[in-house]
C-alpha cells in the first residue's frame, strides 16, 4: 500500500495557525486535521480518508456523526441548550433513570452528572471522603484518572503528569497494578497474581502505612487504560472486594474508558462478577458530547444539599446524546463489540505468530492492547518501534493510539464492521512489517 503525503497543504496551514494560539501542553501525536467523519471512517481537510481505530480515545462509541445521535442533539437544541443544574429538565432525569437501570450493582443508584471523566473522578473522591468521614485513599501504579489536582494525584502512568505540580493532594498511596504480563511481586504457591497484589495491600500498605479505619476508598481502573490496556487476573477483584468489606472501605471503579459497552458488557467489572460502591463514567457515554457521571449506591450518595455541584453537568444536549447513545449500544453495538472484539483478538493472535516484535495481545470486547517488545524473552519494551508503527499506519490511512510504554490500543467505535476491521488490521500488519525491517 502506497503511503499518503501527510500532512497535506491545508493541514499544514492549520497546524501552523494552531501552534500560535493553542497551548503546547496538548499531547498531539500524528498530524491529523479532521474535516468530517461517518462511522469508523474520517477524512482530513485535504480529503484523505482514514479508519479511526482510536475513536477519539474510546469516545465515539456509536461512530462519528451517527444519525440517531445527531437527530437527538438537533431536536434538543431547538428546545433549549442550557438551563444549569440549579433547575430540572427531563433529559437529565431520564438519563439518571437509565444509569440506575444499568449500574453495576443491585442497590438503587444515584448519579451526579459531570462534563468529563476527570470531573467524575473528582466527584467520587469528594463523595468517598464525605460518606466515610475518612481522608486517605489507595490507588495503583500505571493508573490514569485525569489531570485535575485530585485525579492527577491518583494518576501514575507517567511522571510527566506530576512534574511541576507538587505538592499533590495528600493521603494517596499507590500499590502495583496486577499486570499478568509484567508482574513485580512474588507470588505464593497457588496464588492468583491478583490475590498477590491484594495481599501486598493488606500486609504492606494497611499493615505499615495507612490505618485501615482511615482509608476512605480504593480507586482502580477496572481495566487499566493509558497504562497499557491491562486486564487483571480473575482473582483480583473478588479479593479486593473482600478486603474493602473487611475494613468498610469503598471500592471505586473507574470505567471512564472501559465502560459503556466497550468490553461487550455495560461495565468491565461485570466480567469479574464483583459489585463496586461507586463507578465513574464518561468517554463513550454520549458519542462525543462532553458528559460524565459519578454513579453511586443510593446509600453512599448521602451528601447534603449544596455539598457538590456544577454549572454544565447534565447539559440537555449531552443528556439527549447520551440517551440516544445508550439505546444504540444496548440494541446493537454492545453485542457487536463482543463479536467483532473476539474476531479481532483471533486475528491479532495470528498476526502475532508472524511478528516476533509482538510480545502480548490482550483484550475484552473492543478494548484491545498489542504490546511490542525487543524480544519475547526479556519483554523489554520496544517504544521506538511502537511509535514508528503508529506513524507508518497513519501514512497508510489508519489512526492508532499508543498507551503504556510500548502498547498500541485497538479501540474503534463499537459499530465497527468486520470488513473495516480486516482493512485496518491489514494496514497494521504492513506497518509492523515495515517498522521491523527499519529497526533491524
Amino acid at each position: 500500500m502506497q503511503p499518503m503525503k501527510l500532512p497535506g497543504p491545508k493541514a499544514r496551514a492549520l497546524i501552523k495557525r494552531d501552534s500560535s494560539v493553542i497551548s503546547a501542553s496538548y499531547p498531539r501525536g500524528v498530524p491529523f486535521v479532521m474535516d468530517h467523519g461517518r462511522g469508523t471512517e474520517v477524512w482530513d481537510v485535504d480529503g484523505n480518508r482514514f479508519l479511526d481505530f482510536g475513536a477519539g480515545i474510546a469516545v465515539v462509541s456509536t461512530g462519528h456523526a451517527h444519525p440517531q445521535v445527531v437527530k437527538a442533539i438537533q431536536e434538543q437544541a431547538e428546545k433549549f441548550i442550557h438551563i444549569s443544574s440549579d433547575f430540572y429538565h427531563e433529559k437529565m432525569i431520564q438519563l439518571g433513570e437509565k444509569l440506575d437501570e444499568i449500574a453495576p450493582f443491585q442497590e438503587a443508584a444515584q448519579s451526579f452528572m459531570t462534563n468529563s471523566g476527570t470531573e467524575s473522578v473528582e466527584t467520587a473522591i469528594k463523595l468517598a471522603r464525605y460518606h466515610t468521614g475518612r481522608s486517605n485513599f489507595i490507588g495503583f501504579t500505571g493508573a490514569f484518572h485525569g489531570r485535575t489536582m485530585g485525579a492527577v494525584t491518583f494518576t501514575a502512568s507517567k511522571p510527566t503528569y506530576h512534574r511541576g505540580f507538587y505538592p499533590l493532594m495528600p493521603g494517596v498511596v499507590h500499590a502495583p497494578y496486577p499486570n499478568p504480563y509484567r508482574p513485580v511481586l512474588d507470588r505464593l504457591p497457588g496464588e492468583d497474581y491478583g490475590e498477590t497484589v491484594v495481599r501486598y495491600i493488606k500486609e504492606e500498605i494497611l499493615g505499615h502505612i495507612l490505618p485501615p479505619d482511615e482509608v476512605a476508598a480504593i480507586l482502580v481502573e477496572t481495566i487499566q487504560g493509558e497504562g497499557g490496556y491491562i486486564i487483571p487476573p480473575a482473582g483480583f477483584y473478588p479479593a479486593l472486594r473482600e478486603l474493602c468489606d473487611e475494613h468498610e472501605i469503598l471500592l471505586i471503579t473507574d470505567e471512564v474508558q472501559s465502560g459503556m459497552g466497550r468490553t461487550g458488557k455495560w461495565w468491565a467489572i461485570e466480567h469479574f462478577e464483583v459489585e463496586p460502591d461507586i463507578v465513574t463514567a464518561a468517554k463513550g457515554i454520549a458519542s462525543g458530547m462532553p458528559l460524565g457521571a459519578c454513579i453511586a449506591r443510593d446509600s453512599v450518595m448521602d451528601w447534603e444539599h449544596g455539598a457538590h455541584g456544577n454549572t454544565y453537568g447534565g447539559n440537555p444536549l449531552a443528556c439527549a446524546a447520551a440517551l440516544a447513545t445508550i439505546d444504540l449500544i444496548e440494541n446493537q453495538y454492545m453485542e457487536n463489540a463482543a463479536e467483532v472484539g473476539q474476531y479481532t483478538l483471533d486475528a491479532l493472535h495470528e498476526i502475532m505468530v508472524r511478528h516476533p516484535s509482538i510480545g502480548d495481545v490482550r483484550g475484552l470486547g473492543l478494548m484491545i492492547g498489542v504490546e511490542f517488545v525487543r524480544d519475547r524473552k526479556s519483554k523489554y519494551p520496544a517504544e521506538e518501534l511502537r511509535e514508528r508503527i503508529v506513524e507508518l499506519a497513519f501514512e497508510r490511512g489508519l489512526i492508532l493510539l499508543g498507551c503504556g510504554k510500548s502498547v498500541i490500543r485497538i479501540a474503534p467505535p463499537l459499530s465497527v464492521s468486520k470488513p473495516e476491521m480486516d482493512e485496518g488490521l491489514t494496514i497494521l500488519e504492513e506497518a509492523i512489517m515495515l517498522a521491523e525491517k527499519e529497526m533491524k
